[in-house]
Order: structure tokens, then sequence, then C-alpha cells
């Protein structure tokens, strides 16, 4: 992609959605592996892939039918383009499963006491009983269940823009569940594919800094500040924690 290409919708989107991320997520190694041991990297340390390529993976929470449903929805919610890659070649599903197995897929970090209420007032913040283990595993079986009742096939089976239209459904509130609120269900799908677009490369998403190159993010350099007010595309390629370079 051409370092002075124009900014169009979906770059918009994508730099946007950027700064709705915390940059823990963007930037931590919360799966486990310390910071000091990462940055103690040497800088000439080979050019290899953080994990494993996108079609190598194999899921280790969600099961097949539930990975076929991630897989579609996070082609669809950052789909590839003329500008490169969308979240499914940059390993957001990847990401989103690897979550499952940390301790913020559980709650175990949030408040689980009532009381709960489904309605509550944004600023009250999340007041349901429901971890996103849950939310995933209930939602995913809605949509499913929704798309089989109304056309006889489930959410992957579906071709790309009846994906969008029932991704639109849900974002809307026009489907109803009865084991988890639509709307609840689709923000944290949207959430993690964005995380999984822009995290670091470690934790499964943005193979081969894919999502920073889009946006011209610098990754996890140093220092960086001298370029801000520069108002020009920066000059050098995104760097992993890992030393790697797009």
């Amino acid at each position: 992609m051409p370092e002075h290409a124009p900014d169009n919708p979906r770059r918009d989107f994508l730099r946007k959605t950027l700064t709705l991320i915390p940059v823990v997520t963007v930037a931590s190694t919360g799966l486990g592996v310390g910071a000091s041991q990462l940055l103690a990297a040497p800088q000439h340390e080979p050019k290899v892939p953080a994990t494993p390529p996108a079609g190598n993976y194999q899921p280790t929470f969600f099961t097949a039918e539930e990975w076929a449903f991630v897989q579609a929805a996070v082609s669809r919610i950052i789909p590839a383009d003329e500008l490169g890659p969308g979240a499914l070649e940059a390993g957001a599903a990847e990401f989103i499963d690897r979550q499952m197995n940390t301790p913020y897929a559980t709650g175990a970090q949030w408040y689980m006491q009532g009381p709960f209420k489904a309605d509550a007032a944004p600023e009250l913040g999340y007041q349901l009983q429901l971890s996103p283990q849950q939310i995933y595993r209930l939602g995913i079986a809605a949509v499913d269940g929704w798309c089989k009742a109304n056309s006889g096939q489930v959410f992957a089976a579906q071709d790309s823009a009846t994906r969008d239209h029932v991704l639109s459904k849900i974002e809307a509130g026009e489907l109803a569940f009865d084991t988890v609120p639509a709307k609840v269900f689709f923000s944290l799908l949207v959430q993690n594919t964005r995380e999984g677009f822009f995290c670091d490369p470690i934790h499964g998403g943005n193979k081969g800094m894919v999502g920073w190159t889009q946006i011209g993010f610098p990754g996890a350099r140093a220092d960086f500040m001298d370029w801000v007010e520069r108002n020009e595309p920066y000059p050098f390629p995104a760097v992993s924690i890992r030393g790697e370079r797009a």
C-alpha cells in the first residue's frame, strides 16, 4: 500500500477504533510472558512469526461450529479489501479464542455479584451475570439457531451479504434472544475483533502487523514522539514486542 494512499471509510474506521482499545490490549504481555524478558531480546533477533499461521491454528475453547461462526463474523466486521487483509487474515479469530482461556474471559477480574440488571443505564457499566465465555457460547448458539430457523443454515454457511444483514440486525437490536442480549453479544464481538486486529502479534492477532501498517501505527517502538506533530506518514516499519518488523 503506498504511504500516501488517500483515506477511505475503512481506514478512517480502523484509525478511529484504535483509540477505543485500551493501550494494555495493544502492547501488553497479559498472556503470561514477562515484559522484561521480551524487551531484553536482542535487536538483531531473526524475524520469525510470533504465532503459527492462521491456517494451522486449532482452537482450544470454541467448538468446531463456534469456531466457524467466529471466523465468519470477524471476516465481515473488518473485511479484506484493496487496502489489505481483514480481521480474519490478521488472526482476530485466533486472538479471541486465546483470550477465552484467560481470567478476563471467566470474569475473574470483574465484580460478578448481584443485583443484575439487563437494562441498566450505560453509565452504570456492565450489569449482567454472564462472563465473556458465556456471552460467546450463548450468543453464537442464539445466532445460529435464528439463522437455521429462517434459512435452514447456520451463520457461517451464509453468503457475505446475508452475514452482513444478520450482523446489522443484531447490532440494531432487532433480534431478541432468550439467553443473552443481542446488543451485548454484538458489542463484545466487535470489540474483541478490533483488539485482535490491533493487538501485538504475541497475542495471536495482527499477524504481520497488518493492522498497525494500515493506520501507520509504529507499534512497540521505544520513542516516536518527534514524529507526532509532523503531520506526515511515519517512515519506519512497525515493531512488535518481540522485535519483529512489519
